[in-house]
């Protein structure tokens, strides 16, 4: 899927492209490509003379093909963006690049972003842009308002997770925790601490990109601030993720604790039980030795006498037991 982006009176507009025809009527600042297919990136390449290079979405780039500058000026920047899916979180692989070549009579140029799928930062900026006439006024700064709202949507999965964790809290210190419950509590907290590990993973790629801008010395006075405020955000979430980690292991060691002392408590009761019958096995045997003169076949009294004595102490050690408090 195409779309392009353009700028009227400070306000945002977004139009789907079918066709090379309908391409060639717009004049651009953002030109979106979700999961291209061929035929739309020949529309790019022969519109803007831009090349969308072949591996734009490989996961095994290597780490200094991320972010480079070409001999004909084009800034390219390889991101990860968060999707914070509830099922499912990951991270998409963002191919940017930006065009200078096409730029107008003011110099401002074109960006091209290019993604497999739907990012949740991107559609939090067209909704802000709507909403805020004179938010964007070139390619560059898209792309940082691009870079900030994936900051703040890192920060609103936090508070999710900071959410999800008291719940867990809630359940880990009550009064009594069942195995059931608590294999719940593990399985959200496992959930939390991966989802926590991709935010800290995707605030970490932001702020490389971000750098890499700020070092290539395309933006302006304004730009550059509004860059080194995005990096002091993201040095924020660096601490609240964390802190979260931490909080995590603890709800973690918790959880695994309440589960040894259920399962001591089972171990607790086989020992108690047989610690009791100990003294009837004792008895038992005796009585089952072979003697001249057996006691239960020559006295009448005999089993009688030997099944209560067995009883008995067995209780005896039960009672002993439960004064000392043992049995709750």
């Amino acid at each position: 899927m195409l779309n392009v982006f353009t700028l009227s009176n400070g306000r945002l507009f977004q139009e789907e492209i079918e066709s090379l025809e309908e391409l060639s009527k717009f004049r651009p600042i953002w030109v979106d490509l979700e999961d291209p297919t061929p035929e739309e990136k020949r529309w790019v390449r022969q519109h803007y003379g831009v090349q969308i290079p072949d591996d734009a979405m490989d996961d095994d780039i290597e780490e200094s093909a991320r972010f480079y500058e070409e001999d004909n000026g084009e800034l390219h920047i390889r991101c990860d963006f968060l999707v914070a899916d509830p099922d499912n979180p990951r991270q998409v692989r963002v191919a940017f690049i930006i065009n200078l070549l096409n730029a107008d009579a003011r110099g401002h140029g074109v960006l091209f972003s290019i993604h497999d799928e739907t990012v949740p930062a991107f559609r939090l900026l067209r909704m802000r842009a709507r909403r805020m006439p004179g938010l964007l006024t070139d390619a560059k700064e898209v792309l940082l308002k691009l870079f900030d709202a994936d900051a703040e949507y890192s920060a609103d999965t936090l508070e999710g997770v900071y959410d999800e964790l008291e719940k867990a809290s809630r359940l880990v210190l009550s009064d009594s925790v069942s195995d059931a419950e608590a294999s719940e509590v593990l399985a959200a907290i496992a959930h939390q601490e991966d989802l926590n590990g991709r935010i800290r993973r995707n605030v970490m790629d932001t702020r490389r990109a971000v750098s890499f801008l700020m070092r290539s010395k395309m933006l302006d006075a304004e730009q550059f601030e509004d860059a080194r405020q995005i990096l002091r955000d993201i040095d924020s979430l660096d601490s609240h993720t964390t802190f979260l980690f931490d909080k995590i292991n603890f709800l973690m060691d918790a959880t695994v604790g309440f589960i040894n002392i259920n399962q001591n408590k089972i171990i607790k009761l086989f020992s108690v039980a047989s610690v009791a019958l100990l003294p009837p096995t004792l008895i038992a045997s005796i009585y089952g030795m072979n003697f001249q003169y057996m006691p239960e076949l020559n006295w009448k009294l005999g089993y009688p006498w030997a099944l209560g004595l067995m009883v008995a102490s067995a209780l005896v050690p039960m009672w002993y037991f439960r004064r000392r408090g043992w049995l709750k």
